[in-house]
């Protein structure tokens, strides 16, 4: 079996470091071979581009556009009334526009290649504000659907992998449309398209249903990302909490997954001092081979 590859959410990670590049040459330095940030809109192509490829970094995952935050939007892929915001959005993240140009003028052929990405997070969106959500949830799901048949034709033609994740309506965000893996799951069997698949976030996944292993085992097939935090605290994976990672991890293994897990917790000190529990699994699992 081979050991489980790590990428470093640099809009979590390294927040004592200023800028997405600083950050992006802290994760290289640190071991990292993958990179995700959650919107990488307001910086600037080039030097974001250069920042992770001077650290050896791949930047496997990006979010859609969250929408209007100061409305409280936080994506807009099942929020009925908002589609070709949504479509404006994917564009935006697929780096048509948005990096086109940065792209041509670094010599790459197409903008995805230019930043190595790989996934973009579909972000489903909240119910909103007022509304019953048991009231708007056929509604929203027609919405998603319809939204994400037209995102996967769009990602397709980039070679790219768009993810649902689901997120915990229990303390993070209790208006999120999209919260256990079965209703994730059953949005994707309903969109049938191979280039969409479930984002496992475990510290959303326990706090939403626990029974991981249960629930690693019957969704992993799905899953086309991993990303871990401690439960409640959302720290470190080797911080005080509920969940035994080493455990997890080598379940992860057992069931052959072979995508990336992503680090997306809060640091509880210095992001490079707390980085103990990884240098110890590499140490007893070895590092991924290239290619692997």
């Amino acid at each position: 079996m081979a050991p489980l590859r790590f990428s470093a959410n640099v809009s979590w990670l390294f927040p004592e470091l200023p800028g997405l590049p600083a950050r992006l040459r802290a994760a290289g330095s640190s071991g990292f071979e993958a990179a995700e940030v959650a919107w990488p809109y307001s910086e600037s192509p080039e030097a974001l581009a250069r920042a992770a490829r001077e650290a050896g970094l791949r930047l496997v995952l990006i979010n859609t556009p969250p929408g209007d935050r100061e409305k409280g939007e936080m994506g807009l892929g099942a929020v009925p009334g908002r589609q070709a915001a949504f479509r404006e959005g994917l564009e935006q993240a697929v780096l048509k526009e948005h990096w086109k140009d940065a792209a041509a003028r670094e010599g790459f052929v197409c903008s995805a290649e230019f930043l190595r990405l790989e996934m973009i997070h579909l972000m489903a969106g909240r119910v909103p504000q007022g509304a019953d959500r048991a009231a708007v949830r056929s509604e929203m799901e027609t919405v998603f659907l319809e939204n994400l048949r037209h995102a996967a034709g769009v990602l397709a033609q980039e070679s790219l992998v768009g993810l649902l994740e689901p997120i915990n309506t229990r303390s993070t965000d209790p208006q999120y449309f999209l919260d256990t893996p079965q209703q994730a799951a059953a949005i994707l069997q309903k969109v049938g398209r191979p280039n969409l698949q479930l984002q496992m976030d475990i510290f959303h996944w326990q706090i939403m249903d626990g029974n991981l292993t249960g629930n690693i085992r019957e969704f992993l097939p799905l899953v086309g990302h991993v990303q871990v935090a401690q439960v409640p605290g959302r720290g470190e994976p080797d911080s005080p909490g509920e969940l035994n990672f080493p455990y997890l991890f080598q379940l992860l293994e057992d069931e052959g997954y072979k995508g990336f897990v992503g680090c997306e917790y809060q640091p509880q000190g210095d992001t490079a001092e707390g980085l103990n529990w990884l240098r110890s699994y590499w140490g007893r699992r070895g590092r991924p081979q290239a290619g692997q």
